[in-house]
């Protein structure tokens, strides 16, 4: 059976950069206690006439300019996203349009924040099952049409901005050294039912609203063991791992998440530094940035893993292209 690999990852972000220190004029807070609680220091914002499908396109044209592939030859486009406004056309649709491909499946998934790990592994099955040859996959948010700007436990988390990554059939089963495989492993997704209300949009208006703490003890004490659980089906030990990309809510989380996981020779992407919570968005950028900067080698094994919503989770190891 034909696997895929990501030949190649692209990420857009608004300009407008909203500091801790600016945030603290318009609503109770401070940048000590902000990078305290969560690690962030700065995030982007989308203008108000910047659409949602306007960022998913322009970082899905990035990475296929990345991956010297012509937008025809894309047959699959998967869009995870929980903040699309209208309901109809789908934000795939509209990205489909923009980037002027032929007859393209097109599909919207919403599972929040693990939303893009769900998006590649859709995508890696289609290929390996034929119905795509070349995909590409894309996380992308704008939360900040969805927050309550009064509200200093979850206006301080939320970034804007979209990643997107280039999938094309891999004949290897993902092992070796090759800087040329970057094969997509096996998915190991599920949710947390009873946990379905931990982070809501609810409405027409919404606003975003989470229980942090909720959230925050599952991810500390459940994810070591099913991060764990995905890299046993890529068929590698945690200390294998050239790279981590977790979803980037919080640092409190993901530095000891990676501590306990035994990634110890990882390098550990911490883009929420500087982006902020972008939900689906958050571990495509943070990725291309660390491809982009060379970080990791080509080659490696990578494990993502998403968490959010629903309460829901996925995660996979793949080779950096």
């Amino acid at each position: 059976m034909t696997g895929s690999r990501v030949v190649a990852l692209g990420h857009y972000q608004p300009e407008r950069v909203l500091t801790n220190d600016e945030l603290a004029t318009m609503v109770e807070t401070n940048d000590e206690w902000i990078q305290s609680r969560v690690g962030i220091r700065e995030r982007r914002i989308a203008a108000p006439d910047e659409s949602v499908d306007e960022m998913a396109w322009r970082a899905a044209d990035k990475a296929l300019a990345n991956a010297g592939v012509d937008a025809t030859e894309i047959d699959y486009v998967v869009v995870a996203t929980c903040t699309a406004i209208d309901r109809s056309p789908n934000i795939a649709a509209r990205v489909a349009a923009r980037l002027g491909l032929g007859h393209p499946a097109a599909i919207d998934l919403n599972t929040a924040c693990s939303g893009f790990a769900y998006a590649l592994a859709t995508a890696d099955q289609a290929i390996r099952a034929g119905a795509a040859t070349k995909a590409i996959v894309i996380g992308v948010e704008k939360l900040s049409d969805w927050t309550d700007w009064t509200d200093r436990t979850t206006c301080v988390l939320i970034g804007d901005g979209a990643g997107a990554a280039v999938l094309v059939p891999d004949d290897t089963d993902g092992s070796g050294d090759s800087d040329q495989v970057a094969g997509v492993g096996p998915v190991v997704w599920g949710s947390v039912p009873e946990m379905s209300d931990a982070v809501r949009i609810e409405g027409r208006e919404g606003p975003f609203q989470q229980e942090g703490l909720s959230v925050f003890r599952w991810a500390t004490t459940q994810l070591p063991e099913i991060a764990q659980q995905v890299c046993e089906r890529a068929g590698l030990k945690p200390e294998d791992l050239g790279g981590v990309v977790l979803h980037q809510a919080n640092l409190r989380i993901i530095e000891p998440l990676a501590k306990r996981l035994g990634a110890v020779n990882a390098v550990v992407a911490k883009d929420v530094v500087e982006s902020g919570n972008t939900s689906a968005a958050s571990i495509p950028i943070a990725l291309s940035k660390l491809v982009e900067k060379r970080e990791i080698p080509s080659g490696a094994p990578v494990l993502l893993f998403g968490f959010g919503g629903g309460l829901s989770y996925a995660g996979q190891v793949i080779r950096c292209p």
